[in-house]
């Protein structure tokens, strides 16, 4: 089974572009993040005509997450981390799927680092610290996959010299990071490619792409029952 992630920054704008992946890629499910649109807006007809199942989590102009499959139904189990004071930022949508349970998250920016911004990022990241601890604990087959907004170490940036200070990079967010994996959850990119600079983010400046300029912020995170069923990460 092929799973994929894809910050789409705009769902609606975006929608020729995401519709010809998929039909080149053909990915059995999709986390989409950004999708930038109120949930009356979703394009679900149009991805149903390309055979994908969803469900999602919308917001208007910003956030939004969304689960798509074309490997069975979509059981929606949770829509938003437990003790969230602020729901109204939708940025994390949980579904049972072909025998999986599939956390899609889009995890806050935090920048400008210090401020409140970065204050709520770490806020959510404890929660969501939290809530993989309870899910490890159920033993199932379980994904946390999306946009982290997360350099786990240097190998995942390049020149992290210049990172230090920013929020995607900070101390306290890799320490969080490293937080999940201590609970167990495997990376499954960095347990397949433990030393190769591998990015999945590139600025549209600077001809950052062809210089592979990157950034790592978009993981996979597999719960043990998952992890051994593992054999490709890209």
């Amino acid at each position: 089974m092929k799973i994929a992630s894809y910050n789409v920054n705009g769902v609606n704008g975006r929608l020729p572009v995401l519709s010809r992946w998929l039909q080149e890629a053909h990915p059995d499910i999709v986390i989409l993040q950004e999708l930038k649109a109120p949930q009356e807006r979703f394009p679900e007809s149009h991805l149903r005509s390309l055979g994908y199942n969803a469900i999602w989590h919308g917001q208007k102009s910003w956030n939004g997450v969304a689960i798509l499959s074309r490997v069975g139904e979509i059981h929606e189990t949770r829509r938003g981390l437990p003790n969230d004071p602020d729901p109204t930022q939708s940025r994390y949508l949980e579904a049972a799927v072909n025998g999986i349970l599939i956390g899609g998250l889009y995890l806050p920016n935090g920048n400008p680092r210090p401020g409140p911004k970065f204050d709520y990022k770490m806020r959510w990241f404890q929660r969501l610290i939290d809530h993989a601890a309870d899910l490890l604990e159920t033993g199932l087959p379980v994904l946390l996959a999306g946009d982290f907004n997360v350099m786990p170490t240097e190998l995942d940036v390049y020149k992290p010299e210049r990172w230090f200070d920013d929020a995607l990079f900070a101390p306290e967010v890799r320490d969080s990071f490293a937080q999940l994996l201590a609970q167990g959850w495997t990376d499954a990119l960095r347990s397949l490619h433990p030393g190769e600079p591998i990015y999945t983010f590139w600025d549209y400046f600077r001809n950052a792409y062809a210089r592979n300029a990157g950034l790592r912020i978009d993981h996979f995170m597999l719960s043990p029952a998952l992890a051994k069923r593992l054999d490709n990460a890209q």
